[in-house]
Formats: C-alpha cells, sequence, structure tokens
C-alpha cells in the first residue's frame, strides 16, 4: 500500500515481494537489508534475505542498473552469494569505517558467576564513552546499549565496574567472546548489462557509476596526455588507444574509493569520504530504529550510482527512511519499500519534518 507520494519521493508499507511487481522499473538501489545478526532480538534481523527477494529487485531494475547493498561482518558471505545466486553481477565491496563502534561481546568473567549464582562485589562505575554522556534510556536501547548489557549478564544499574566473585571468574577475567566493530561492509553489484556500457548508457540511460560527483577533495589533478610518463601531479596515466597528440584532462579532486572513513578517523588521509554515525539530531524526534544510517553516507552512495537525468533510486529495505531523505535533499525520485508499520510511520514523519 502507496502510503506517501510527494516531492518524487514514495513509500509503500508491505513486503516487497508484493510491492516491486507493481512499480515502474528503476535506475538504480541502494538499501541496508537485516544482517541476520538478531540484533537487539529483533524479528526482521532473524536471516538476510535470500536470492528470492534479489531477484525481484532485479527484476525491478533496467538492465545495468548498480545496487550497494549494507551487510554485517559476519553474514556478508551470505548477502553477497544470495545477491550473485540471483543473478546480479558482483562488482566490488565498499568498506564503511569509523571509530565509534560498541562491542557486542560478553564478558565471560562475568557469565561464570551469572551461572554459579555468584554476587560479585561493585567496585567502581564507568564514566567513559557513552557512560560519560548520560543518554536516556530510549537512546541507550537504539544504540544496542541494552543488549550489549544484557549479554553480559548485568544486573541493576548499568555501568558498574564489578570484581570476579568466583575463582573461575578470576581465572577468566578480561575474556570475551567478540571484537569491537569498526566497519560496515557494502556490496556493489550490477544488473546484466544490455550489451555493451556504451549501448545501455544511450538506450536505457543507465550505466557505470558518477565517479566525478564523489571526487574527494578541491584540489586540480591532471590527466597527461598519451605517451606522457612524467608522473608529478597526475591522478592517472596515458590510457591505451589515446592520440598520441591528445590533450590533458582536468578533474577537481581523487578519484573516489571503495573506503569510506568516519570523521573520528579524519587523520592526514584527506584522500577518502568521511562521514560521522548517526547522530541524534541525524536522526530525528521519535525516530527509535536501532540501525539508522548517517544522511551525509547515503546522499554520497546516492551521488555515485545517480543517472546524467538522476535517475530513480529503490530501497526495498527502507527501514526508518534515511535513503528517502537523502534523495529529498539532492532532488531525486525515490521509491521506498518498508514491511514494519512503525517503521513506515517513522519515514512519513521524518519526510514530513525535514
Amino acid at each position: 500500500m502507496q502510503i506517501y507520494n510527494k516531492d518524487n519521493i514514495q513509500v509503500y508499507c508491505g513486503d516487497l515481494l508484493d510491492v516491486l511487481p507493481t512499480i515502474e522499473k528503476v535506475d538504480c538501489v541502494v538499501t541496508d537489508p537485516p544482517y541476520g545478526l538478531s540484533f537487539m532480538g529483533k524479528a526482521w534481523d532473524h536471516s538476510v534475505p535470500g536470492p528470492e527477494y534479489w531477484q525481484a529487485i532485479k527484476e525491478s531494475c533496467k538492465p545495468g542498473a548498480m545496487m550497494l547493498a549494507f551487510g554485517g561482518t559476519r553474514t556478508q558471505h551470505r548477502l553477497t552469494c544470495a545477491i550473485e545466486d540471483a543473478g546480479w553481477e558482483i562488482r566490488d565491496c565498499l568498506m564503511w569505517l569509523y571509530g565509534s563502534g560498541f562491542p557486542k561481546s560478553m564478558n565471560i568473567s562475568k557469565a561464570i558467576d551469572k551461572a554459579a549464582g555468584a554476587k560479585r562485589e561493585v567496585i567502581g562505575k564507568r564514566t567513559d564513552g557513552r557512560y560519560a554522556y548520560g543518554f536516556s534510556e530510549q537512546a541507550k536501547r537504539a544504540l544496542g546499549d541494552i543488549a550489549h548489557a544484557e549479554a553480559q549478564g548485568f544486573s541493576g544499574e548499568m555501568g558498574l565496574i564489578t570484581a570476579p566473585a568466583t575463582d573461575a571468574a578470576k581465572q577468566w577475567n578480561g575474556w570475551g567472546t567478540a571484537l569491537k566493530p569498526a566497519y560496515e561492509p557494502i556490496v556493489l553489484a550490477m544488473n546484466a548489462l544490455d550489451g555493451t556500457y556504451v549501448n545501455n548508457a544511450i538506450r536505457h540511460g543507465v550505466a557505470g557509476l558518477n565517479i566525478d560527483a564523489c571526487r574527494i577533495g578541491d584540489d586540480v589533478r591532471v590527466n597527461p596526455p598519451a605517451g606522457n610518463k612524467s608522473g608529478g601531479n597526475s591522478y592517472n596515466m596515458s590510457v591505451v588507444g589515446m592520440p598520441a597528440n591528445a590533450e590533458p584532462t582536468v578533474a577537481t579532486g581523487r578519484f573516489p574509493a571503495n573506503l569510506l572513513l568516519n570523521d573520528e578517523m579524519l587523520g592526514e588521509q584527506s584522500r577518502f569520504f568521511y562521514c560521522a554515525k548517526a547522530s541524534k539530531k541525524d536522526r530525528g524526534e521519535g525516530n527509535d530504529h536501532a540501525t539508522v544510517k548517517p544522511q551525509a553516507l547515503m546522499t554520497y552512495l546516492l551521488r555515485l550510482l545517480s543517472t546524467p537525468t538522476g535517475g530513480v533510486i529503490l530501497d526495498p529495505f527502507a527501514g526508518s527512511g534515511t535513503t528517502a531523505l537523502a534523495a529529498k535533499k539532492l532532488g531525486l525520485a525515490c521509491i521506498c519499500v518498508e514491511k514494519d508499520p512503525h517503521n513506515c510511520d517513522i519515514i512519513v514523519s521524518r519526510l514530513e519534518h525535514d
């Protein structure tokens, strides 16, 4: 059922297998599907969408359409295989790196004491990291802190530092079950071309990636003509088949890479795109979705896949609608599909109040 249609943004509430056969052919796909991690016990995250979903998405796309799909570090192989089994060509895997991930590791020492029914002595309270900022309970749940605390066997107030109670717990003090997450993979795939890139571009208006729209920085970089091996400030050397008397070409900014960084990792690496994780303001009022992507990141990805005429973007796992907001800001047409009615309400609210 269509629940929103304004400013070239359409939102459908329903299963994508039911909705997609009714929509127009789209030019690209940008989406953040379930990772199959059972995040915070959410039913929607119990499995990675299988090939039948990616087949339906493929059938909704023009030939040569590009797709970017976020995945989980432990389940990206299932995502990639499902996409490939549906007939997509896997082109690359982008990596979004960040420094503010929260560990989802069980404290083995605490788990041992809990299993033994032993009470641990409170010896302090954490004041570092997120515990220093006084998040509300709603914000903590949205960020995953509660799930983390439950996995560790916490009881009572969060952030307490406790001492091992049993000998076994003392022996295993400091052991955990997982590393701190610091990146998310983004699978880049392409629908089958209608012949060549040239034919696809002319016939369907879809071909490749919008490189110049996503160049990094504002320094001017010169591509020398064929035969010039002098190097210097060039970002690329001669091209096979280019006439020997060809003029050099000029571009502003570095060629975009398949590595995207969080601004906490800025340092001196000025050759990559930077984006912070979603802030409270970025999420919007009342947005309690657990895995909100930052608008700046989605805006960058939409620019990368946009066609010369803009094109129509599809997000078949719309979540809280960040893809739609990014498309709206860029003036692009976007079709969003979301199965959860509560999330659909969030999407409409964000679009109405943006």
